[in-house]
Order: structure tokens, then sequence, then C-alpha cells
């Protein structure tokens, strides 16, 4: 970075130093920044070329000039970059905006850009707090760092910038119904170099420490509302690892508020309470001022040389890890440098009034806004100081290298178990773990692809979960191993008590390979991390840029079925049906029936990029294997199929019998046997992924639908009783598969939130879900008499007349 000489470097500083508007430069940040001129003099960085206060001189002014449209945002109807005062006209009949938390981010993303200028270095950014998206947006229009979509509406000119704040929740809708405006509420995939909606606070905090990439760094804007939401943030400094991690530098925007009332941590004790948690955690803060773009670019550079020489040392065998993870604290009052600063107001709309209505709203928008304009001449002298890209070949902030992730795998051949030659006789069954497909399938990938970072996301009981090859080969990441267990410092199984956290760092590893695997019941505290990747991989979709990272395969095992034993917490197949309800392109939720079916899976997972693939597995060891390689591969790729070695006489159903789950399969045979032997004709259906066969809600999801001819072939008009056995509550799987319906000839049997501490044959009756009740639901929808189909003991037991033990629970299922 230049300094130039001495007395031009002092002028160059006193220009600086004098700030901006309401930007000023306290005693320590110009020390701090002293320093860290001395600091780049001497090792020769020179970043992009311009020096170092006359760049900052222009960073203010960038600064300044974001802040004002961020108001204007918020209020104006019109901008005048000639900074003239507003009149009623100019004002929105009906303003909106998160004002005081953008406020607060335009210095921070602001010194993001100015880092990056003094350094030469493109970082990737995040940002927890979505819902300031404002202030990113202001700062790439004033700097043209934008994405098509915004490039081609906004400029820096009155008609620009105007048509840039209408467009801020305008909530329009074109002629052929879609929003209008590329700006949203929160982060977007129009916002350049956006990676997270953020809408979900907390999630950041605990995905950053795994995102880039040894080589990469990775600037994470948090902030303190956010802090109390995920607890396992706390933890960062136990996973971070040199040797497989790019640089992170996490900042808090400490501004102390909430909505309606201060952040719990500023009641507990603010900034100093917060300093002592996160030493105790391990963390190495700075505290800074939040209101100076100059104090995050010492921020930034500072805590990147603090974290890689904490890692030097490690190398020359000086420290161990955990080492000391550097962590911004910007404090500032909420909305600093506008009217209503520090107060509840500053959240939504500070000025406590309507300008376009009220005179006195109006002249504090006037009053302070004027000391935050910057006239046009000076912006654009200031703006071209940060970017200069072109000229020193660094890529833009909208292409930093989180971004542009386009990652993809070789994907080795599974290992298929050979099928019965008469899967009609159960004696001839064998048996083995789906599980052990899934485990196998995940590390032999891994081997097959030694360039990408494996993560493992796992809250607890890999090996009860039957990942045990996975585990011993990469082992829980912890800071101290532990004699005789599957420990290592630089382990890839992120494990915790903590669904959260550990879900967080699969999704956040996006450069590399993952998996997720968690007890069912316990996938549903994942949920929002999930839902937040699903949402922004589909509007990515939809904007034509699909996303490059692999597909993740999150695997719920010890399911609601077999976890009979362990209650009603333990029983929940809710995470599969809340995802099931997302767009089925991007949120593939397939029940694996058999190790074949699993094999075939986890061979197609990591041929797909941009998904997340809901796995429902069983991991108990007498799981039958019914389905040949073959089969298992044509059951993926169609989503279902009619099993031709089931049924009886099928070309001449009267009925359909569809299992949906691996227990339900084995519960649909034994019915289907049944059906068999008393001559009744009928087709057996195993639907893998029930959302192909759904009605779709976009082109995307019409793409992925199963194809036209197949739904006919396994569900014919003239066959109207159809009966579905699911491994689900029945009535979000009949909702999704209301395409399959004939109304009341169709009949789901499933999950119906009946529970206690029984076996998986008790589970299956008191949810009525058994053969049995496969058997009274067909006689229904054939209107034939249950004495048909049913024996009178087995009748007395479904009546509640007898104990279904010897008559229907202990009826040779598997």
């Amino acid at each position: 970075m230049t300094i130039a000489t001495p007395r031009g470097a002092d002028a160059a500083f006193t220009r600086w130093a004098g700030g901006h508007g309401a930007i000023r430069h306290t005693r320590l940040t110009r020390a701090r920044i002293r320093e860290l001129g001395r600091r780049l003099e001497s090792t020769g960085t020179r970043g992009d070329g311009v020096p170092l206060f006359d760049l900052l001189t222009a960073l203010d002014r960038v600064t300044s000039a974001a802040m004002w449209l961020v108001v204007h945002e918020t209020y104006a109807h019109r901008v005048h970059l000639d900074g003239r005062d507003l009149g009623p006209e100019d004002f929105k009949p009906a303003p909106e905006g998160h004002t005081g938390g953008a406020l607060n981010m335009v210095p921070a993303y602001a010194g993001y850009m100015g880092a990056n200028a003094v350094t030469g270095d493109t970082r990737s950014w995040i940002m927890g707090q979505g819902h300031c998206v404002a202030a990113v947006d202001s700062v790439n229009l004033l700097l043209g760092n934008l994405t098509p979509a915004h490039a081609e509406r906004y400029d820096v000119t009155d008609e620009g910038l105007t048509r840039y704040v209408r467009d801020f929740y305008s909530c329009r809708l074109t002629d052929d119904g879609r929003p209008d405006s590329p700006l949203g509420s929160h982060v977007n995939v129009h916002t350049a170099g956006g990676l997270a909606e953020g809408g979900y606070l907390g999630f950041v905090e605990l995905s950053y420490v795994h995102m880039p990439l040894p080589g990469e760094r990775l600037v994470a804007f948090l902030s303190d509302g956010a802090f109390e939401e995920q607890r396992g943030s706390d933890w960062a400094p136990r996973w971070w690892r040199a040797e497989d991690s790019g640089l992170v530098a996490p900042i808090m925007i400490a501004n102390g508020r909430r909505i309606d009332q201060r952040t719990t941590m500023r009641q507990a004790g603010g900034v100093q309470w917060f300093v002592r948690h996160l030493r105790l955690n391990g963390f190495d803060p700075l505290v800074f001022d939040g209101r100076d773009p100059a104090a995050f670019v010492w921020a930034i550079v500072e805590m990147e040389r603090r974290l890689a020489k904490a890692a030097a040392g490690v190398r020359a065998g000086e420290a161990r890890y955990p080492v000391p993870l550097p962590y911004g604290v910007a404090v500032a009052p909420k909305g600093a440098g506008f009217y209503g600063e520090g107060t509840n107001l500053a959240h939504n709309l500070p000025l406590g009034a309507n300008p376009h209505t009220d005179p006195a709203a109006a002249a504090h928008f006037n009053e302070w806004a004027r000391r935050l304009w910057v006239s046009p001449d000076e912006l654009r002298a200031a703006a071209a100081a940060l970017q200069r890209h072109e000229a020193t070949g660094r890529p833009r902030e909208r292409d930093h290298p989180l971004a542009r992730r386009d990652v993809r795998a070789i994907v080795p051949a599974p290992e298929f178990r050979p099928v019965s030659d008469d899967r009609r006789d159960r004696e001839r069954w064998t048996r083995t773990s789906p599980m052990s497909a899934v485990d196998d399938g995940f590390l032999a990938t891994v081997r097959a692809n030694p360039r990408l970072r494996p993560r493992v996301g796992n809250p607890d009981e890999m090996r009860s979960n039957r990942m045990q090859r996975t585990l011993d080969a990469l082992r829980f990441r912890v800071t101290a191993p532990e004699a005789g267990i599957p420990e290592a410092v630089d382990g890839a199984v992120i494990t915790a008590l903590n669904e959260e956290a550990v879900v967080s760092a699969a999704l956040a590893n996006k450069g590399g390979i993952n998996i997720v695997v968690t007890y069912e019941a316990f996938g549903a505290k994942m949920h929002g991390a999930v839902r937040q990747e699903i949402i922004f991989a589909d509007e990515q979709n939809a904007a034509g840029r699909p996303p490059g990272w692999l597909s993740v395969p999150l695997v719920l095992t010890s399911h609601a079925w077999e976890n009979a034993k362990n209650e009603r917490s333990h029983q929940d197949p809710m995470l599969a049906e809340a995802l099931l309800g997302e767009p089925s392109d991007v949120s593939r939720v397939l029940f694996v029936a058999d190790h074949n079916t699993a094999a075939a899976v986890m061979e197609g997972v990591y041929a797909t990029r941009g998904q997340i693939w809901t796995l429902v597995v069983a991991k108990a060891a007498a799981i039958p294997d019914l389905f040949t390689p073959e089969e298992a591969r044509r059951l993926l790729r169609d989503g279902g199929m009619r099993l031709v070695w089931a049924g009886h006489d099928p070309d001449h159903a009267r009925i359909v019998l569809t299992a949906v789950g691996g227990y339900q399969l084995v519960e649909a045979l034994a019915a289907s046997a049944r059906l068999a032997e008393r001559g009744v004709a009928h087709a057996v259906v195993y639907l893998l992924e029930p959302g192909r066969f759904r009605a779709p809600r976009n082109e995307r999801e019409a793409r992925h639908l199963a194809p036209a001819a197949l739904r006919a072939q396994l569900y014919p008009e003239s066959v109207r009783p159809r009966l579905f056995l699911t491994h689900t509550r029945p009535e979000p799987m009949l909702g999704a598969l209301a395409p399959l319906s004939t109304g009341i000839r169709t009949v789901g049997l499933g999950f119906v939130n009946q529970g206690a501490t029984l076996d998986v044959d008790g589970m299956l009756f008191v949810n009525c879900a058994t053969w049995a009740h496969a058997l009274d639901a067909a006689s229904r929808l054939l209107d034939v008499d249950r004495d048909e189909l049913l024996t009178a003991d087995e009748q007395a037991a479904l009546d509640h007349r007898r104990s279904p033990a010897g008559v229907i629970s202990d009826h040779p299922r598997v």
C-alpha cells in the first residue's frame, strides 16, 4: 500500500482524519490506521494501488453517500443527486425498511470493500442480518458492483436512483405474475455476492467457520440480536483449522437493540460482558468503532493477521488448537448517523411519523440527510478509487470465491447385494441394514475425491446409526483426542448435541462433499437451517443461475417406526413431511426401501448439484433385500415402480397397494400375500420419491415429475381403489400425492401420533398401520365383507376386543 512521502502522507492523513458528515475518526482508530499503514508499507502491500489515506478518504465519502441512499430507500419517492430538500410529494405515502440495522451495516460493508482494495484481495462475505440488505445494495450500486438484474435497472443518476428507491418494497407483480423488483426485504439471489437470505437469525453464526477453503478469506457480519438465537456459535474456535480452512473474520454489529427493546446482551452488561464471554469461549475479541468504515478496514486486516500468526504458531509447534479466533465487535447505536439513532424507532422507521404527511418529520429527514449528502463530482471520484478491479485483475466482489462454487465429484459404482430369485418366498429373503450402504457410499465417494473437503454433520450416535466405516476413517474433530476413541484434531466429523450447529457445518461446506446423519425426530431442529438453503437454491434456479455445490444428503435414521422403544419424543416424521412441502426439484425427499435402493441413492446424490436430498433410511439389520441393482437404479430414475414380482394378476387389478417407506413395504407385501391367497387381483407399487408424483407448482417442478406414461402405468384410471401405506402421517402424504387420489376410493395409513415404549410391531399396531389394517381398509375400498380377507381373531384384534399378540403383531413381517 502506497504511503507516499512523509509530508504527502501527513497531508493525506490529515484530510482523512477530518472525517466527513456523520463519520468521525476517534483517536484510537487514527492510531490503528497509522500502524496499519506502517505494516502495509513494511510488507510491500500495495493493494489496488491507491495511497492508503486517499483510499480511506474516498471510503468516507462512499459510506456517507450510501447512508444517504439508505434513508432515501426507506422514505423517498424521488432522489435528487444535488441534495435538495424533499417536499411532501417527494416522500413515499407508505415508507418501509429496516433502516437502523441497514445504517449500521453501511460502514461495515463499505469497510469490507475498503479492506479488499487495501490488500488487493477479493474476500467473500456473508451477512446474518439479511434484513439489512439495503446497505449492501446501496454500496454496491454506488460502486458498480451489480448483478445483471440490478445493472439493467439502476445507475447513479436521478432517474436510476429514483427507480431504485421506488423498487424497494414496491411489491409490484409483472404481467406474468412474478415480482417486478429485484430488490428484496432481505438478501436475495440478485444481491451481488449474496450467499444466504439471512432471515433465519443465528444460522450464519453457526456456518461461517466452515465455509472458506484454504487460501480463501471470509468476512462474516453478525448481529447482537442473533447472538441470542443459536448457542453453537460459541464453538467456532473448536472447529477452525488452518490446514483445511481459509481465514475467517467474524464481526458483530453491536448496536444493543432488537425490534422492541434492548438485546439481552445489552441488559446483561453490554460489550464488556460480551468480551469476557468471547475470551472464555476461545475467541480473541477486538472492539472498535462501528460508525467508522476505516475501523472496519483495520479490524478485517488485523483479524486476518492475528489468525494467520496463530496458525503459524501451530505449524511451528509453539501452539496447539484451538487457537484464539479473532472476533470483531463493532460498537454503534442502532441507526447511527440519522435521526432517532439509538431508539426503538431506529429499527424500522426512525422518524416516528410519515414525512409525506408530517412537516416535522420531513424537516428532520432533510436536516439529517443533508449531513450525509456527498456532491456528485466528489462521489464519482471516491467511487473510482474503489473500482480498480480491471486495472489490477482482481475479481469484483459480486464474484467472490464462495459465490462462484462449481464443484463436481467422481462417483464410484456402489456395491450392491444379491437378491433372492423368489422374492415372494419370505423364507428366502436376505437382510441387512440400508444404513450400511449409506456408510459405504459416502466413504467411497470421499476417497474417490481427495481434493474435496469432507464434512459429516452428526448430533450423536454415529456408531449406532451404522456410519462406522465413515467414523473410523474421518474421525470426530476435537481439540484433545481421547485414546481409543475415533477422534482427531483434523477430524472431519462435526459432532455436538446441537442439531442446528452440526447441520450448518455440512451445509456451509459448499466447496466440499457433505452428509448429515441424525435421528429422524431430532432432525426437526434442523428444519430452519435446511429450509434457508432450499429457498435460496430455488431462487438461484429461478434466476437461471443454479447453484454449483454438490447436493447434500440429510439422512433421517433411527426413525419413527424403529425408534418405537423411545417414547413419542423420538417418534416424529415431521421433517420429511415439512421438506416434502418445499420445491421438489430442490428438496428431494426419498424413502429408502432397502440396501440396494440406499446404494443407488448414494450413487445418485453426488452426481447432482444444489439440492437437499432428505433420505429416510432404516438402520435395523433385519431389513429385507428386495430390489435388484437394476431395479434400484430405475426406482431412483423414475421415482416409483410397480413390483412385478408382487401382487396378483396386476393387469386386471381391482386395487393398487402403494408403500412409501421400508417398513411400510413389508406391511404392504404381507397384505398382498393375503390378497393373492384370496384371489383378489391387485398391484403393488413402491414410491421412492413421492414429490415426483405431485401437482407441479412451477415449471421447474414440472420438469422434475415422473413421466406421465409411468404415472398412468402405475395408477390406471380404471383402478379407482387405492391404498397408501406411508412412513409419514397420511394427510400430508396424500396431499402431496393429490393427483393420484380418487377421492373416497383412496385411503392412507401411516403415523397418527400414537406412540409409547413399544416394539416395532406395537408401534405399527397403535398407529393402525399394520398389514391387517391395510386389509381392513382394502375390504372397505373393494366393498367386500371383512370375512373375505380377515379371520375372526384378526378382526377382534383390530376392533380392540383382544390383544394383537400372536394374531397380528407376530405375523411374519420380517
